[in-house]
């Protein structure tokens, strides 16, 4: 059985991830470049593929492209250990707890200037004087 290739516009659609992003993955390096046919277009393997939807996994999880260098570099190196990439999730993980604990306050801040309408007039609303600091 041959290996599936894939051109840019069919892995993008089975990745779904814009061609634009896979081309910019890989002028960036984190895919590899790609083949190319005999008429010049761009070919990706199943690998490509597996690499890509880790790239877009990672960056759901909130990893910033210097970060998914970083793992993909780990998971180059297969017989490394993992005190890396447990390091790196912590560490993202802890960001994200941060990131909770910011919105949390934004959402008391909103909540407590909703409570504080009065249902009146744009000249007397509350929320728009405390947004102004207008007293």
């Amino acid at each position: 059985m041959s290996p599936t290739t894939y051109t840019v516009g069919a892995l993008a659609k089975a990745t779904d991830t814009k061609a634009v992003t896979i081309r910019y993955y890989e002028q960036v390096g984190l895919l590899p470049s790609a083949g190319r046919s005999a008429s010049g277009y761009r070919f990706y393997t199943d690998e490509e593929r597996d690499r890509l939807l880790f790239i877009r996994r990672s960056r759901a999880l909130g990893f910033s492209l210097d970060d998914v260098r970083e793992l993909l570099g780990f998971a180059d190196t297969r017989d490394a250990s993992c005190a890396g990439v447990d390091a790196k999730v912590e560490g993202q993980l802890e960001q994200v707890r941060v990131r909770i604990r910011d919105l949390q306050g934004l959402e008391s801040e909103l909540e407590r200037l909703i409570a504080c309408c009065e249902g009146g007039v744009i000249e007397q609303c509350r929320i728009i004087e405390s947004m102004s600091n207008r007293r």
